[in-house]
């Protein structure tokens, strides 16, 4: 049961995400805007999961992605999305205080 919930949420991937941040992967924060003011990984950039739709056109689906969120949840649904339009390399980085 839990292999199944992290798979969902994108959480049994077994990548070093601290080294893709260091080789210029992107981290796509998912939380609300009011969620990213109150604290945020250093040049992330804030695509609330509501408004991911409209505003993936703004990334190269060659791009190394990483999502966050609060927990992991939302940023799972993200890295679906993204995966599901076409971007090749996205990962979930589950909670973004796991990034600092």
């Amino acid at each position: 049961m839990i292999t199944l919930i992290k798979s969902l949420l994108g959480l049994g991937e077994k990548v070093n995400i601290k080294e893709l941040i260091a080789n210029g992967a992107i981290v796509l924060d998912v939380r609300s805007p009011s969620e990213f003011k109150d604290g945020h990984i250093k040049g992330a950039l804030n695509f609330p999961l509501q408004n991911l739709t409209t505003q993936m056109n703004k990334l190269k689906k060659e791009q190394v992605l990483i999502t966050c969120c609060r927990s992991g949840s939302r940023s799972g649904m993200a890295k679906r999305m993204l995966k599901s339009n076409g971007f090749l390399q996205v990962h979930n980085g589950g909670p973004w205080t796991n990034l600092r």
